[in-house]
């Protein structure tokens, strides 16, 4: 689940890594009204999206006063916002953040993953941050730091100073950004993030640390441990079908292909994501239904499938192991017949009672292109996208 730049500063707060002040606003005058008494010469407008790259996209705005703070956000507040993640339709901004300035003398950066492959989390950090870190990333990869740690024990403070010193800092500044380090560990385990990310971390002339700017993903699978985190979630924010999906109790991740697809089952569901590709294709999303391919969990299935314009083609790929096939087959049936199918559909069934379903599947009257093997399936699903046959 993402949060805002600006809730994730919440918690930063509740572990004392240190943020500027501020607050946010829905309208200009709010805006405008915060700028005024926060007081200064300087002032942040950023757009609260759950998109990166703001910066880039003109979602991230300085001004010297009030007044010139209420009109950019007025400019943020009435266009959408359009970042290297977005897409070119952009995102609506409903929020900015209003936070009094921090000049500084030095950007880095700061994040934390799930390494999966030592199976322990990471801190990666680098002396070089800002809008271009994943340029920096991608190009340069040594100049990214990184210390595993103990997803019991946390960040060490001897690995922390470390880190600190060879980011370039030294006394009351590398302990101060070794505290920032620890404390983040800490957030990380103890409210189950995904990712945690500060992107800048500033040194200020003074030699203060303070985090410009956060990001935070918390892991959808451990929100029975933290009922308040519920509260940050924006569904506005969120992929319309994706939310829909959760509604239902499926797994929907939004792609960027054609071809819709209805599997049951996490690995059958990638494995036909990938065997698509391989034959050409492009998977427009990921859907694991589950065990349960009921008539009405299967309706919505389609339902969620043919609402997006991009498909041009829809294979349904379900191996009967806890439901027969030919419970399938009757949910698949149930459902087309209350609905308009526009784009063919290809359907691939096996397992328990396999043929019994195929036989009602043919005798529904229904335009299905029948698929026996995994192969055979991603292949026509792929001819049928580009309108023609297998």
């Amino acid at each position: 689940m993402k949060i805002h730049e600006y809730q994730a500063k919440e918690l930063f707060r509740r572990y004392a890594i240190p943020v500027p002040e501020g607050a946010v606003a829905e309208t200009p005058s709010e805006a405008r009204a915060i700028a005024a008494g926060l007081g200064g010469d300087l002032f942040a407008v950023k757009a609260q999206v759950h998109a990166g790259g703001r910066g880039k996209g003109g979602g991230v705005r300085l001004a010297r006063e009030a007044e010139e703070v209420g009109a950019l956000a007025g400019e943020i507040l009435s266009r959408p916002l359009v970042t290297p993640q977005t897409g070119p339709e952009g995102v609506v901004v409903r929020l900015v953040l209003v936070e009094r300035g921090r000049p500084f003398e030095r950007q880095l950066y700061l994040g934390i993953v799930l390494d999966r492959a030592a199976e322990r989390p990471v801190l990666m950090a680098s002396a070089e941050g800002g809008v271009e870190i994943e340029e920096i990333a991608r190009e340069r990869p040594a100049v990214i730091l990184k210390a595993h740690f103990d997803a019991r024990a946390g960040l060490g403070a001897q690995e922390a100073r470390a880190l600190a010193s060879r980011l370039g800092l030294a006394g009351a500044t590398g302990a101060e950004a070794a505290a920032i380090m620890q404390a983040l560990a800490r957030i990380f385990l103890a409210e189950d993030c995904s990712l945690l990310e500060i992107n800048p971390l500033v040194v200020t002339a003074e030699g203060a640390v303070v985090a410009l700017d956060a990001k935070c993903d918390l892991d959808d699978n451990a929100l029975f441990r933290h009922p308040g985190h519920l509260a940050w979630r924006d569904p506005a924010e969120e992929d319309r079908r994706e939310a829909q999906a959760a509604d239902f109790g499926f797994s929907y991740v939004t792609l960027d292909g054609d071809i819709g697809c209805m599997v049951n089952g996490a690995g059958l569901a990638m494995a036909t994501n990938d065997i698509i590709t391989l034959a050409g294709g492009a998977p427009a999303n990921f859907l694991d239904v589950g065990g349960a391919a009921d008539p009405e969990r299967v309706t919505a299935a389609f339902r969620l499938l043919l609402g997006d314009r991009r498909v041009r083609a829809v294979l349904v790929n379900i191996f009967g192991g806890i439901v027969r096939c030919d419970v399938i087959a009757q949910g698949i049936i149930a459902a087309l017949r209350g609905m308009t199918l526009q784009v063919p559909l290809v359907v691939r069934l096996e397992g328990t009672n396999v043929e019994t379903a195929r036989e009602m599947l043919r005798g529904s009257g229904l335009a299905l292109i029948e698929a026996e093997t995994f192969a055979d399936a991603a292949a026509k699903a792929v001819a049928a996208a580009r309108g023609g046959a297998a």
